[in-house]
């Protein structure tokens, strides 16, 4: 407790966590993804979705950049590390669309960029992909 301010902590790590059943890790589902799905983009940030009505409520991401953009794995690994930050800081909306529509989202995060920007700014980057992402999902979809 600070003050007034009681923070709840286990309900904060719950709503901000990346957990490992949510990594995108299947090659038949990224294949999938790549062969049927649609993209948005914001730059730096393209992202890759494939919404499916049917099966349980699940949603996966996966992240990437490129070699031909960053040719050091340390700079590749810190872009995808923005990412990943940037979409578990942001993911919230995404969970409660599923939760009130169910069905399977598959996401692919790619840094189209050659240089890698602030965090903040990847992050705005995210927050407007998720936000165009929400509008181009189906509305009529019900959850059964």
């Amino acid at each position: 407790m600070h003050g007034n301010l009681t923070v709840n902590f286990s309900v904060l790590c719950s709503v901000f966590t990346f957990p490992k059943h949510q990594k995108l890790k299947s090659r038949k589902q990224i294949d999938l993804l790549f062969a049927q799905g649609k993209a948005v983009q914001a730059s730096p940030v393209k992202l890759t979705y494939l919404y499916l009505p049917q099966g349980t409520t699940l949603l996966q991401m996966g992240v990437v950049a490129s070699k031909r953009h960053f040719k050091k794995a340390v700079h590749r690994n810190r872009a995808k590390r923005l990412m990943r930050e940037a979409f578990r800081l942001q993911q919230q909306p995404l969970h409660d669309w599923l939760q009130q529509h169910g069905g399977q989202l598959f996401l692919f995060l790619s840094y189209n960029h050659h240089e890698i920007i602030t965090q903040q700014a990847v992050i705005v980057s995210v927050e407007k992909i998720l936000r165009k992402l929400i509008q181009k999902l189906p509305t009529h979809v019900v959850a059964s």
